[in-house]
């Protein structure tokens, strides 16, 4: 019986350590910095408080453990909240918080440059170890849509191959593969 309890808690601790892995989000000047020392590719996931499926992406795509494990393992992982009202510097450069005429926020003016003035929240921005933009991918994604954007980029695929052509043969981890035996 104590070796049932043992192993049970045992199971337990495994599984919350499990559940307990996160993206490690960085601020965008500290994803700078890492990548002077360690060049990697960065993810920057511009969202907003209000923002709905902002909060869904952190709550299920963000939360998967194979996501969370290759975002930490392949990119800087950077949050950028589009309507801080901090002054932000990210190469060389400061971004201020815009504030409207009528005292309401705005859009911060680092978020309006990275996303090429096309708010839509959410939007990520892919950007390489030189730290320029590659892509702007607007919208909520799922697992299965994130998972072979993300190892486009940070497989490097993107140097070698169109985005279709990899897509064809991608193979998710998402996924148990079918056994030899059950494949037609």
């Amino acid at each position: 019986m104590k070796k049932l309890i043992v192993i049970t808690l045992l199971a337990m601790m495994s599984m919350s350590a499990m559940a307990q892995e996160k993206i490690n989000w960085m601020s965008i000047e500290e994803a700078e910095a890492r990548c002077v020392e360690e060049p990697r590719m960065i993810f920057i996931d511009v969202y907003t408080d209000w923002c709905g499926w902002c909060k869904r992406m952190d709550k299920s795509t963000f939360a998967n453990p194979v996501i969370v494990k290759y975002m930490n393992e392949h990119f800087y992982a950077v949050k950028l909240n589009a309507e801080t009202s901090d002054t932000i510097t990210f190469q060389g450069k400061q971004y201020v918080g815009y504030v409207r005429e009528d005292g309401r926020q705005g859009t911060h003016r680092l978020a309006r440059t990275l996303l090429n003035g096309r708010m839509s929240y959410p939007s990520y921005v892919i950007m390489n170890e030189e730290m320029r933009a590659l892509q702007v991918i607007p919208g909520y994604q799922n697992e299965k849509a994130f998972e072979p954007m993300m190892h486009f980029f940070g497989d490097k695929v993107y140097l070698e191959m169109s985005s279709e052509d990899f897509l064809r043969d991608f193979k998710s981890e998402l996924e148990p593969e079918e056994a030899p035996d059950q494949k037609q």
